[in-house]
């Protein structure tokens, strides 16, 4: 992936409203909730609704692609600093007293004293802080219900322990951290493409072998092609597919999410669910957005090379990036979570929800015995089958 021009571009996105006493805009009240259903603030004391921003229309990240240039980095995806402390101590507006908030765990708390919620609202460089999140649309109760569907639609190889104590009111509202990558690119891709000119049959022995004729092209395409939100996990613990502990790679299969709809970040939107904050660093994912710009970059060369019916093999690919642009949100997932114990081993399996659109995909522990039971059956039935139709044609 070639960078164009290497110029960078910080745009700040923070709220530049100072930690602690977050208001609501008519009354001055600090509780505030988020409506599941809604996706909106609602203030608990006058019942006044509202909604933050897009992030595209408060921080003008609605450029056309085409006009995108250099590296444009909004100020919450910017490089992470490990030095920067998870503990801060707020001072309450309200009656004075310092309160203490670990933002590895929350970004809000409540003042001892006069129990107003205090919110942490400036962009730490720690990654707990991003330029905007996507609101839940969907209630707990929503949740629990599309959980319960998909465990049940598999509890046939689903095992027992696990049935006996699955409680889908134990869903959780976690938001995931992604960065977002918007590009202006232009890609070079060369190959080879066949055309199928004959298919004809040859008796070798006992058997019958089908061979093909095709004639062999040298493919060259090449074309702008421009990305918008593209969408990738900013935590290392998510990034890691490897399935051995645990079967987080879920989150992916429950994509896309509506980020076109992603609002200026507010810690109320926090309250009542947890979050997870970023680790991971635009360095960190650079290899991966290329892999996923050349993806979609070869998918749209297939709508241009239909004719080669036998397909195309690329063999040199080169992507030149004009421009790029990275956001950090926080995308709303439900996630329920079982630990499964055998040999001295566990696996945690987890069925994850989409916030937004209810899409819903997990892992259940299977009932190894009856599905081999199941597989051996199958194997049977498919054996005396194939026997009586080599009878029938023989």
């Amino acid at each position: 992936m070639i960078p164009d021009r290497p110029k960078i571009r910080v745009v700040d996105t923070s709220s530049n409203r100072k930690d602690g006493l977050n208001k609501c805009p008519r009354c001055g009240s600090a509780e505030i909730r988020m409506s599941e259903k809604a996706g909106t603030l609602v203030c608990e004391f006058c019942r006044h609704e509202w909604s933050e921003e897009t992030i595209d229309e408060k921080f003008s990240l609605n450029t056309p692609l085409q006009e995108l240039r250099g590296t444009v980095i909004a100020s919450g995806a910017k490089e992470i600093q490990e030095s920067t402390k998870d503990v801060l101590t707020l001072k309450c507006q309200g009656c004075g007293a310092e309160v203490i908030v670990n933002t590895a765990e929350a970004m809000q708390s409540r003042c001892h004293w006069c129990r107003q919620t205090l919110s942490v609202n400036s962009q730490l460089p720690n990654g707990s802080v991003p330029d905007g999140l996507l609101p839940f649309k969907l209630s707990h109760e929503e949740a629990a219900a599309l959980v319960a569907d998909f465990v049940n639609s598999r509890k046939f190889f689903a095992h027992k322990k696990f049935l006996r104590e699955f409680a889908p009111s134990e869903v959780m509202g976690v938001y995931m951290p992604f960065l977002m990558v918007d590009a202006n690119s232009h890609i070079e891709l060369s190959g080879e493409g066949e055309i199928e000119t004959a298919t004809y049959t040859r008796e070798v022995g006992d058997n019958t072998v089908r061979y093909y004729d095709a004639d062999v092209y040298s493919v060259y395409r090449h074309f702008d092609l421009y990305v918008n939100d593209l969408t990738l996990e900013s935590s290392s613990r998510r990034s890691d597919q490897s399935g051995d502990t645990e079967t987080n790679n879920v989150i992916n299969a429950i994509q896309p999410f509506d980020t076109t709809n992603a609002v200026a970040y507010n810690a109320n939107y926090l309250r009542g669910f947890t979050s997870e904050k970023r680790d991971l660093d635009i360095a960190h994912l650079q290899s991966q957005a290329a892999d996923k710009l050349f993806s979609v970059g070869r998918n749209r060369a297939a709508e241009m090379i239909t004719r080669f019916d036998r397909g195309v093999r690329w063999e040199q690919e080169e992507l030149t990036l004009h421009g790029v642009r990275w956001v950090s949100i926080y995308a709303p997932v439900w996630l329920y979570s079982y630990v499964q114990h055998s040999g001295g081993n566990q696996l945690t399996h987890y069925v994850a929800v989409n916030g937004r659109t209810g899409n819903t995909m997990g892992s259940v522990p299977i009932n190894q015995p009856r599905l081999v039971a199941v597989s051996t059956v199958i194997f049977i039935i498919g054996t005396i089958i194939g026997f009586f139709l080599f009878l029938l044609f023989v």
